[in-house]
């Protein structure tokens, strides 16, 4: 990875999310790694999105204040700051489009910041773009899909 690069050790890009990290198993946030992250960045954020959910694009997670030289986040593992995701909770929740909607894509998109910021967990994504704007260096993608056959059954 020679460019600022996102990636997980549970799937690859624009490859299947399993089952543990969706609606239909643990529910936990998956694994991430990211690397050459450019020396001027203070701070890291990142937003998980669903741009194929019937109602427009749904957020998964709103996520800001992770360190730079930290590498990831374990399986599971809380961001140091999080925001209202459109379940109307704080923090990661997994996959779960509707029974036989089809693949969904998930995008994970990570953005190298100049500064760090300052939200309240209230804050949704609308705020954590707000507050980035005019601060971004780079960012980084990684996609996964997901999909459900029928209530609780996944997409093979």
């Amino acid at each position: 990875m020679s460019d600022f690069a996102l990636e997980s050790s549970a799937f690859g890009h624009a490859q299947a999310i399993p089952n543990r990290y969706t609606c239909d198993g643990e529910d936990l946030s998956p694994p991430l790694r990211w690397a050459n992250v450019p020396d001027e960045a203070r701070s890291l954020t990142l937003l998980v999105d669903d741009p194929d959910a019937p109602s427009g694009v749904f957020t998964h997670w709103v996520a800001w204040g992770l360190d730079p030289g930290a590498g990831g986040l374990g399986a599971g593992e809380a961001a140091p700051s999080e925001g209202r995701n459109d379940f109307g909770t704080v923090g990661y929740r997994g996959p779960c489009p509707p029974p036989g909607h089809g693949r969904h894509r998930y995008v994970f998109r990570l953005y190298a910041l100049e500064r760090d910021l300052e939200l309240d967990s209230s804050a949704g994504k609308s705020d954590l773009e707000q507050a980035m704007a005019g601060h971004v260096l780079t960012t980084a993608e990684l996609v996964g899909t997901y999909g459900r056959v029928s209530l609780g059954q996944p997409a093979c």
